[in-house]
């Protein structure tokens, strides 16, 4: 009796429980999925676990790079809104660059201890705090910037044009839906 002629075991062969232990970091990953997913037609979790894994993966490849220009991952997000959006209030920063408020304080406390940017009051409403970018900051932020295009631009190197528009316009969609769907989750839990 072979594997092959018994159709039990064919569907147990398909359905899988793959186990990938990284003992130095302490993570498991569980996946569950089938032998052949090109047998499949594309499911949405299967869909989403891609897109996790990839942008888990760029991330990770764009950090290095950050690494070695001193700055964390939070400081570059915040220079680099300032960079392209000039002075923005404090709680608008947090949301574009996603920290929570204590986070994003933080995070400005740092960077004006290192000279990278000024708090600057609003003359219209004294409770409303600016932050730019110094000179200095913009010095730091521009070439590191530059270099992050270029990394990211290696990384979408083999798509065209076309392709990267429709994968923009794709997950654009994607995360439209999440977000209205997610209101109307939250709106439900409120007390009338």
């Amino acid at each position: 009796m072979t594997l092959s002629t018994e159709p039990w075991h064919s569907s147990a062969l398909k359905s899988i429980i793959l186990m990938s232990m990284e003992i130095g970091s302490g993570i498991v990953k569980v996946l569950i999925g089938k032998l052949s997913m090109k047998e499949d037609a594309p499911t949405p979790v299967h869909t989403w676990l891609v897109m996790m894994k990839a942008m888990r993966a760029i991330t990770r490849y764009a950090v290095t790079d950050l690494e070695k220009s001193g700055l964390g991952d939070s400081d570059f997000r915040v220079l680099e809104v300032l960079l392209h959006k000039g002075p923005l209030p404090v709680n608008v920063i947090g949301p574009k660059v996603n920290l929570t408020p204590g986070s994003i304080s933080v995070a400005v406390e740092r960077l004006v201890a290192k000279g990278l940017v000024s708090r600057i009051e609003c003359s219209e409403d004294r409770r409303v705090r600016f932050v730019d970018l110094t000179s200095r900051g913009k010095r730091v932020i521009a070439p590191i910037f530059q270099e992050h295009v270029a990394s990211i631009e290696k990384v979408f190197a083999d798509l065209s044009s076309e392709e990267l528009r429709q994968l923009e316009q794709q997950l654009k969609r994607i995360g439209r839906q999440a977000e209205s769907m997610l209101e109307r989750r939250i709106a439900k839990r409120r007390p009338a």
